[in-house]
């Protein structure tokens, strides 16, 4: 098993700084990182420091894909029955199954089998936040129509009927 990787050693705060200044320095100038962590005193070469960068780019980046992605299932669809909750459970399940694919048997089974059992939870809790969204819409609407009648019975005009289906409804 390799050595554990000298940047994952250092104290939380000195790492801080070193993903801020990848970040900043766009994932380049790793001597003058390499230098600026010798003067603090860690001993860490450009190339270590350079797998490290790549990595942190890389999550960086799935990252925000992840976000974007998130971003436009927003746009296309507003969360109004929890389309993106749903959106997010298949995006984590699509990306566990390329993980999976891709770890050629290196991975904790007991934690992927820990991941797979709360998405399901989550899909599961999903499905019924939505079925219950059904259900109170369909209330509502069923009370609006009732109103309708009941205002149309006592002899309301068509305005107040509406005015008082619209306050029903609001809760839609």
């Amino acid at each position: 098993m390799p050595p554990r990787s000298k940047v994952k050693q250092l104290p939380a705060k000195v790492k801080a700084w070193l993903d801020q200044a990848l970040v900043e320095s766009n994932f380049s100038g790793y001597e003058a990182l390499s230098a600026e962590l010798e003067a603090r005193g860690f001993s860490i070469g450009k190339s270590a420091l350079h797998t490290y960068g790549q990595n942190f780019e890389e999550r960086l980046a799935a990252l925000k894909m992840a976000r974007d992605q998130a971003q436009a299932v927003v746009a296309v669809a507003p969360d109004d029955d929890g389309a993106v909750n749903e959106a997010l459970v298949r995006l984590t399940q699509e990306k566990l199954f390329s993980l999976l694919l891709s770890s050629e048997g290196k991975l904790d089974i007991s934690k992927v089998g820990k991941t797979v059992a709360e998405l399901v939870k989550a899909s599961v809790v999903q499905k019924k936040y939505a079925a219950e969204a059904e259900v109170r819409r369909t209330a509502l609407q069923q009370a609006a129509e009732r109103i309708d009648n009941a205002a149309q019975a006592r002899g309301l005009s068509a305005e107040e009927a509406s005015y008082w289906r619209e306050q029903v409804l609001k809760g839609m």
